[in-house]
């Protein structure tokens, strides 16, 4: 069945702002043919599980149909579970978000009567709970259904198998004659199509086939984390796994422009797409991406519809799709071509719910695993540069260098010292900008995390990722306690401290486009050109922060290249345009 975008679909306006904040793009199947047939008052059955995207299918003309002058209930939801229920409420909530005075309320077994009163004399007017609760509350007379428009029975089937028929039909009873009817059902027994047949009238069938997982060279995992600590994840499954190629899926353009800003300030080469982006730049990136001249694209799902790149590695489900029909989507664009790909999914508080209806609705194959700890990574940093150190020198991939040798042997240092000595400043320790002493080497492509700038390619790959990075988000495992944890934080604070006076000797300014008021900081501006240009972050003077710019002092030497550098990189929300202070100055 076909997709269409929101806007075509008949919305108001303050619907369609709500949507786009969720960062839904595009109707999945379902929507597309459920809302308009709703907007029309036609009674509706559908069938079609939890994780077809049912829940805003129904949530959204429900919405549109509410008069926010009328403080009454006007629409009433029936859930078989507490859980359900206070799903479909917070969606309703997110949806009505910017239709000012709509408010809806889930009522259900096991929480406060006193709270649901509260709320019901308030004058709600969506009401989602279970059906024993809701009999409850009409029984009590603390729930009137007289200006009642429209009735949804989400999951019919699950509701009758947990006994609740009676009081379903006791409420459908109560509610006025005037009203649309909706059923959502996985299956259709005789007891629905009963139900059906007694309370609806002429209603429209619309059925969605669940669809069978179809990416069977995908392995798929998924991965519990808390939102704030998501890059960290990411970051780590990337580096224990030595990815190099693939796409990275997030829900929102937001999002999508966030998360790049953070991947390139921690070294990884990387791209974005979504829906703001121009054709002109979208095909620039696609050819770029296509020849593998960035290893990871941040994108939405309809930024990156009709990708076809062959040979990528894995699939990250940044934020959890909509719907399963988009999973399948995202991950079938790994293990192409009778190759195998991976897919992780991360899945944060109340997702796991939404995750496991994914699962049985798309008959998907996926486990659960862990984030690697910090010692598992670098662990396989130490295993990739060990495999690639023994490669190069079974191969003779590298030139004598004899001479320079035996000075330092001839100076009194053993092999193992001059040994263990060049494997620290490849992996990114003090002095590691010192050049060789060997022949002239040819250039070399442009660096990806690389922490020592001389070395040579082999081994720039592994000393990227072991290179510390400026800008950090909080990581997965928590920080070590009592005293020594005040000291590290005091550290990592003094790091990016810089004098707030610019125009110190040896250093030039650069003039950047961005101020206090887009809430920048000095650690922002250092992990920024460390991360974009793979410079040391010592090349940063002095910092000096207005309102609507920033003057950094950088190494004379190195200024040029962080002003070529950070052409068109985006921080905070804005694109800079930096320049060496002249004009610009003060």
């Amino acid at each position: 069945m076909e997709k269409r975008p929101f806007a075509e679909l008949g919305l108001s306006p303050e619907i369609l702002k709500a949507v786009d904040k969720l960062g839904f793009e595009e109707a999945s199947p379902i929507q597309t043919a459920v809302i308009p047939t709703i907007l029309e008052g036609r009674d509706v059955v559908g069938q079609s599980s939890t994780g077809s995207g049912k829940t805003a299918a129904f949530a959204i003309p429900a919405i549109e149909k509410v008069d926010p002058q009328l403080r009454k209930v006007q629409v009433l939801i029936l859930c078989p579970t507490r859980e359900l229920a206070v799903q479909v409420a917070e969606e309703a909530g997110k949806l009505s978000l910017f239709k000012r005075g709509v408010n809806a309320v889930p009522i259900y077994g096991g929480q406060s009567y006193e709270r649901q009163f509260r709320a019901l004399a308030a004058g709600v007017q969506v009401v989602i709970g279970t059906p024993g609760r809701v009999m409850d509350h009409m029984q009590r007379g603390t729930l009137k259904l007289d200006a009642l428009k429209l009735v949804v029975l989400d999951e019919a089937d699950r509701m009758l198998d947990m006994g609740f028929r009676e009081d379903i039909e006791t409420i459908l009873s109560a509610v006025p004659e005037q009203r649309q009817l909706l059923f959502f059902s996985a299956t259709m027994p005789r007891a629905i199509q009963d139900l059906i047949k007694r309370y609806s009238r002429d209603p429209a069938w619309i059925k969605i086939e669940a669809l069978a997982q179809n990416a069977p060279q995908v392995e798929q995992v998924y991965f519990e984390v808390d939102r704030r600590s998501k890059i960290e994840a990411l970051t780590r499954l990337i580096d224990v796994n030595d990815f190099r190629f693939g796409i990275i899926f997030c829900s929102t353009k937001i999002m999508v422009d966030e998360l790049d800003e953070h991947l390139h300030a921690r070294g990884y080469a990387v791209d974005r797409l979504h829906g703001d982006i121009s054709q002109a730049q979208r095909d620039r990136v696609m050819e770029k991406f296509r020849r593998k001249g960035f290893e990871f694209l941040v994108a939405t799902d309809v930024a990156a519809r009709g990708l076809d790149v062959d040979d990528l590695e894995v699939v990250f489900n940044y934020d959890l799709p909509n719907d399963a029909e988009d999973y399948t989507h995202r991950i079938g664009r790994t293990g192409r071509a009778g190759k195998s790909g991976r897919a992780f999914t991360f899945v944060s508080g109340r997702e796991i719910y939404k995750l496991q209806a994914m699962v049985r609705f798309a008959k998907l194959k996926i486990r659960r695993e862990n984030v690697p700890s910090m010692d598992q990574v670098e662990e396989a940093r130490t295993n990739v540069f060990f495999e690639k150190l023994r490669a190069t020198l079974e191969a003779k991939e590298f030139a004598p260098q004899d001479r320079l040798v035996d000075r330092l042997l001839e100076q009194g240092y053993a092999s193992t010292e001059i040994c263990a000595a060049l494997i620290h400043l490849l992996q990114g320790g003090a002095g590691n900008s010192a050049s060789g002493s060997g022949p002239e080497k040819a250039p070399l492509p442009e660096p990806k995390r690389s922490a020592a700038s001389s070395a040579p390619a082999w081994a720039k790959k592994v000393v990227e990722r072991s290179a510390p990075t400026p800008a950090s988000s909080p990581h997965v495992q928590p920080a070590p306690g009592g005293d020594a944890a005040e000291e590290e934080a005091e550290a990592r604070k003094r790091k990016y401290d810089r004098p707030s006076r610019t125009g110190q000797a040896g250093y030039a300014t650069v003039f950047l486009n961005i101020g206090r008021k887009d809430l920048v900081t000095p650690a922002d501006i250092v992990g920024k050109i460390a991360g974009v240009t793979r410079l040391p972050a010592a090349i940063v003077g002095a910092i000096d922060i207005h309102q609507r710019h920033t003057l950094a002092d950088v190494t004379a030497e190195h200024a040029s290249i962080v002003v070529e550098k950070l052409e068109g990189v985006r921080l905070k929300g804005a694109t800079l345009a930096p320049a060496l202070a002249g004009a610009h100055a003060r």
